[in-house]
């Protein structure tokens, strides 16, 4: 289905000065057109859009039969013809051509231009010939690489764009004859090739395939001159051997389409033979096969017409443009290909592809009158009929959108849909249409008066040509005559064209929701597509449609937001792409009522949800807060809790919320979280009685792991705040400030377990920290029983550390601790032993906890291990604790602290020991455990250096003995 709108993307017009009536004609880059007329070619320079002046002329060994301009390389190819043979010539350097009789330099593919002769060459149009087995039938430049590729009957020849380098100032265009791509059964009328991907077409086939590269740099490969890769063959696709054809009949073949490998059984055989240098990186091995589609003929009537052919194949490539509101940094540098497309078409019917990635018919257009040639753009596809000039969208952008973000249709981010209608934007009444081209934002038209059909389209066929035996011949163009014209035709500008569709779209705003919709998405393609061809565009241009991109998704998510569609939830993407805030988004919908119900669709409550759930930063004024209160209230009551819990609520009138919230108890709504919500609304009120009141409507809110699960999911969602989260258990529990309730800090361990990430690590450490002191100091037991236990925590929360297992040999002697003192001692030893904990800001508040207790012990000595003060732990556990010195130090001085063993804690142990006194034996008892480790780490000369001199051998000798044995 085509939509036909009727809208203006053609703007001035311009005739071309030509002498000559054009029998062939091409664009050339941004700022060129060449006409050739027989055995000559002008080129016009095309300065905007009123401005056409001859730039030079030159002429031709024959008469040009085809012909084409490549941007890379800026340079012209044609197909000549002399004394019936054909010839293809590429024209370098033309732009030095001053006058027509100036000198040239004509050479073949290959031929080395001296140095001595590179200042003749450096002001000289160069002329380069292409050596061919065969006529040339058709020609393509790559619009990526620059190379050449010529079709013949029966193989494609693949001439690589190079560059002679005479000295470091001057270089001369060039060709390598790099590859023969040799195919059966299959005669190219036109070729197209680009990045690799070959497009051929006879007059009712299309095959594609793609050269694949291969190794790269620094692989070695056995690469044969020619690889044979033949195509296997299928019942009902293979061309078998049919009889001969005789005057009474006619055979045909069925129409088929193969993507992808399945193209492989078209029954065309191709085979690749490399003729590049030996020297030269050869560049292709193998070829894919991607698409292969048959037409059958028309034989509806008893006559054949000659004109049931296809015409105007193309491949377009769309590249990569990293963002759409990215600026290239080097605007020089290679094009990386993004997506590519190819596009034939019937006389009434074209067909476009995608055949990057995967294969995938994408568009089909129904003509409305017979076609005669077409050409794609990113943006458009123009064709021609006999007197008219019709311009029709496109889903190249779409496309290209998807490749470059895959997650382009999400929440985030949308692109309307590849399979969306296409629509003809215009259909423009010209006389006498013969041909057309394009270039940047130009159309050239050829246009010639009251025609007349030659002798040989007046002679109907016989019979069909068969693919196998057919021949391609380039008929001479006939003798030119009065009547014709060149004409240029501008398109506007994207964003005026982009502007037009926006009126228009007002015109079924209220009427039609699918037309509007469609209308407004072809603007923002539209849009869309010229960003991505950012390399025409200038600074001011690109900000131009960045601002109609922005403004293109306001509009789309206004449609979405207010009609209802099965997509209303596009809205919410859109509106984000918009950069509109919620408020200026709010500040477009229609408040107005007229009789007194207000109806709201289900896209804009969509919307409005979604950015109230991810807290967008942004506050709403209490006006549109009550907006939005109401709109939930009338629309979707059960998400009035969730909505008022927002940050961007914050700024609502209490009183209007409690109002809605009483509502929704007599409808039946009534829950644990309409009463937090009207709790919280309570507070913000200042009223504590009816805070109190609502807590205790509900039995369930008596347990404390319930309540605090409760509040944990409200921050978590972004439904409370830290600050309002805690004068919430403050007011709950009925504590002075100076008093934590355990509540609190059951709320506190719970935000460490769930690792919530707005919440500030070292500040909730400090405050579960603070008040596990406190209660050890004061040997203050918990008001309610804690909801875990250290266990618990340490087996939950990696915040909770592993505690040192020597710990619990000093903590032993406390023998007089109640459970409530053990567990938060556990508590807080974990918390130190945590890698997240930073030490250094506790220290300072320690000084409640005394030394003299086993906490303070345990706590300071912890601390001091974790600041890497091993000696002093050491003395502190020798004096204090010595039954814990081993379990100490074997768990602790690790690694580099090894030499510790022997260092410190050994001499320490010995000097002990000689001062006698009641803990001698618990020195002993470590001396030997100390001596049994450093006997297993040192050797033999080692140990004995470290012994004291002092001491009694008989001691020592075993320890000596098992040193010297050990290995």
């Amino acid at each position: 289905m085509v939509q036909l709108y009727n809208l203006h993307p053609f703007g001035s017009q311009q005739v071309v000065p030509c002498k000559l009536e054009p029998e062939r004609f091409c664009g050339g880059g941004s700022d060129v057109l060449f006409a050739a007329a027989g055995c000559k070619v002008e080129a016009f320079a095309v300065v905007g859009q009123e401005l056409c002046q001859p730039r030079c002329a030159f002429s031709t060994l024959g008469r040009v039969l085809r012909l084409a301009y490549s941007e890379a390389g800026d340079y012209l190819v044609a197909i000549e013809e002399k004394n019936k043979a054909t010839f293809v010539r590429a024209y370098g350097n033309w732009r030095s051509k001053r006058t027509e009789n100036s000198r040239v330099c004509i050479r073949m593919v290959g031929h080395t231009v001296e140095s001595p002769f590179s200042e003749t060459f450096r002001d000289q149009m160069s002329i380069v010939e292409m050596p061919l087995s065969e006529a040339p039938l058709c020609i393509s430049c790559c619009p990526v690489k620059g190379d050449l590729l010529v079709g013949c009957t029966n193989e494609l020849v693949l001439f690589s764009l190079k560059y002679q380098i005479i000295n470091e100032e001057f270089s001369v265009l060039d060709f390598e004859h790099s590859l023969v791509i040799h195919i059966d059964n299959i005669t190219p009328v036109e070729v197209s090739f680009c990045a690799g991907y070959v497009a051929i077409m006879s007059d009712l086939e299309v095959l594609v395939l793609k050269l694949e590269s291969g190794p790269k740099n620094g692989e070695s490969v056995n690469y044969p001159r020619k690889t044979n890769n033949p195509m296997k063959q299928t019942k009902g696709i293979s061309n078998e051997t049919l009889p001969p054809e005789s005057d009474d009949f006619v055979f045909c073949q069925k129409p088929v389409e193969l993507l992808g490998e399945k193209s492989e059984q078209s029954g065309v055989s191709v085979r690749l033979e490399s003729t590049g240098l030996a020297e030269e990186k050869i560049k292709y091995f193998h070829v894919q096969h991607l698409l292969y589609k048959r037409f059958a003929p028309d034989i509806s009537s008893c006559v054949l017409s000659d004109d049931i052919k296809l015409h105007s194949l193309q491949l377009l490539p769309i590249y990569q443009t990293s963002s759409l509101t990215s600026v290239r940094k080097n605007s020089c540098q290679e094009k990386e290909l993004l997506s590519l497309f190819c596009f034939f078409s019937l006389p009434h019917v074209g067909y476009l592809y995608v055949v990057v990635k995967s294969v995938e018919l994408m568009s089909v257009y129904q003509y409305p009158e017979k076609s005669q040639q077409a050409v794609l753009t990113p943006q458009f596809l123009h064709v021609i009929t006999s007197n008219s000039l019709q311009c029709f969208t496109v889903r190249c952008s779409a496309v290209a959108a998807r490749e470059e973000d895959p997650y382009v249709d999400t929440t985030v981010k949308a692109c309307p849909p590849v399979s969306m209608d296409v629509c003809a934007l215009r259909i423009q009444l010209f006389i006498g249409l013969k041909a057309i081209c394009h270039f940047k934002n130009h159309v050239i038209l050829l246009t010639k008066a009251d025609p007349e059909a030659s002798p040989e389209r007046r002679k109907l066929p016989k019979r069909l040509p068969s693919r196998k035996g057919a021949s391609v011949k380039l008929k001479t163009p006939p003798v030119a005559e009065a009547g014709w014209n060149l004409y240029i035709v501008n398109t506007i500008s994207p964003v005026q064209l982009y502007r037009e569709m926006v009126d228009y779209s007002n015109t079924y705003k209220n009427a039609k929701t699918q037309s509007c919709i469609h209308l407004l998405s072809e603007a923002h393609l539209l849009v869309r597509a010229a960003l991505m061809d950012a390399s025409q565009l200038e600074p001011g241009e690109k900000a131009e449609l960045l601002e109609a991109f922005k403004e293109s998704c306001g509009h789309l998510g206004d449609c979405y937001s207010r009609l209802d569609t099965q997509h209303s939830h596009l809205a919410l993407p859109y509106y984000k792409m918009s950069g509109l805030s919620m408020a200026e988004v709010l500040a477009r919908v229609d408040w107005s009522v007229e009789d007194g119900s207000q109806k709201y669709e289900r896209g804009l409550i969509f919307y409005i949800s979604h950015s109230l759930y991810e807290n967008l930063d942004e506050e709403l004024s209490e006006e549109l807060a009550a907006k939005v209160a109401q709109m939930f209230h009338v629309a979707e009551p059960k998400q009035l809790p969730h909505v008022l819990c927002s940050p961007s609520m914050k700024n609502i009138n209490p009183l209007t919320a409690m109002n809605y919230l009483r509502k929704l108890d007599t409808s039946g709504f009534s829950s644990i979280l309409v009463t937090l919500t009207k709790a919280s609304m309570a507070l913000k009120m200042g009223d504590l009685d009816m805070h109190r009141n609502e807590m205790k409507s509900h039995s369930e809110e008596a347990q404390p792991g319930l309540l605090v699960a409760s509040v944990l999911g409200l921050q978590k969602n972004n439904k409370i705040g830290i600050e309002e989260a805690d004068s919430f258990f403050k007011v709950l529990c009925d504590k002075d400030e100076d008093r934590i309730p355990q509540l609190l800090v059951d709320f506190w361990e719970a935000q460490l377990v769930a690792c919530l990430p707005d919440v500030v690590l070292q500040e909730l450490f400090f405050k579960l920290t603070s008040q596990y002191i406190w209660r050890l100091s004061k040997r203050q037991p918990p008001d309610t029983i804690p909801l875990r236990t250290s266990e618990d925590l340490i087996n939950a929360c990696s915040h909770y550390g592993l505690i040192s297992p020597w710990v619990n040999v000093l903590i032993s002697s406390d023998s007089l601790a109640d459970q409530n003192y053990t567990e938060d001692l556990s508590k807080l030893q974990s918390l130190i032993c945590s890698p997240s904990f930073d030490i250094a800001s506790i220290i300072p508040f320690l000084e409640p906890l005394s030394e003299d207790t086993v906490a303070g012990l345990s706590v300071r000595v912890l601390c001091r291990t974790r600041l890497k003060e091993y000696e002093q732990c050491i003395d502190t556990l020798l004096e204090r604790c010595p039954e814990a010195i081993i379990p100490y130090a074997n768990y602790e001085l690790k690694e580099e602290n090894r030499t510790l063993w022997w260092k410190k804690l050994l001499p320490e142990l010995c000097q002990r020991i000689k001062c006698g006194g009641e803990k001698y034996h618990l020195y002993l008892s470590s001396l030997k455990e100390t001596l049994s480790t450093v006997a297993v780490e040192l050797e033999l000369r080692d140990f004995l250096n470290v012994l004291p001199e002092d001491g009694t051998v008989a001691f020592f000798l075993p320890y000596l003995l098992y040193c010297s044995r050990k290995k």
